[in-house]
């Protein structure tokens, strides 16, 4: 069922807190700047040092060895990295259906990197993750560069491949109208503890 259980997690300026997420549910965190989404979203993942108790189904985090955990469970982060001058070798497949839904052609996975604009680095990023089939999606603002079309063709693309995978999205978005578009509920982030 993909659903996420956290509890009593803490980190560097964050927590403790706990939160529940289901297979198929898109939970939106939003605050302030500096409120500790992005810290949140991170020790989710476990990439940094945090503490507490997290759950994908029935298998705890700790039980499960960190690169598996971090396929599962995969962090997007605002701004995407890339170590290689293309695109095409980031990925083990490109699939064309959703470079098209992103309105991108298969010739940008062969342009340099450093000659993508944010957005383009953006999107391709986010299908680098869902190539990968994560169970949760841990989206860190993936709209924020680009433009509505390209704002509505990720919000449909991330809406198919939770409905298509059952996957749990956590999605920290500072936009309040486009949170009504997507989330199933919200919560509010304010000095690392959840509201």
């Amino acid at each position: 069922m993909n659903a996420l259980r956290v509890s009593n997690l803490r980190a560097a300026g964050l927590g403790p807190l706990s939160l529940d997420v289901e297979g198929d549910e898109t939970l939106c965190i939003h605050g302030p700047s500096g409120s500790g989404k992005t810290l949140l979203l991170r020790a989710i993942a476990d990439l940094d040092p945090n503490s507490g108790e997290v759950v994908l189904d029935d298998t705890r985090r700790s039980d499960m060895p960190a690169h598996q955990w971090r396929r599962d469970v995969m962090y997007l982060a605002p701004e995407s990295h890339w170590w290689l001058d293309h695109a095409r070798p980031h990925a083990p497949q490109w699939p064309l259906e959703m470079l098209q839904a992103l309105e991108l052609d298969n010739e940008v996975l062969d342009r340099e990197i450093r000659q993508l604009s944010s957005g383009e680095r953006q999107r391709l990023a986010l299908i680098r993750v869902l190539v990968r089939t994560p169970r949760v999606l841990l989206l860190d603002e993936p709209t924020a560069n680009l433009d509505p079309n390209n704002v509505d063709a990720v919000e449909n693309l991330i809406r198919d491949y939770r409905e298509r995978h059952a996957a749990a999205v956590v999605w920290v978005s500072h936009d309040p109208v486009q949170r009504e578009r997507i989330a199933t509920r919200s919560r509010r982030m304010q000095q690392g503890q959840l509201q």
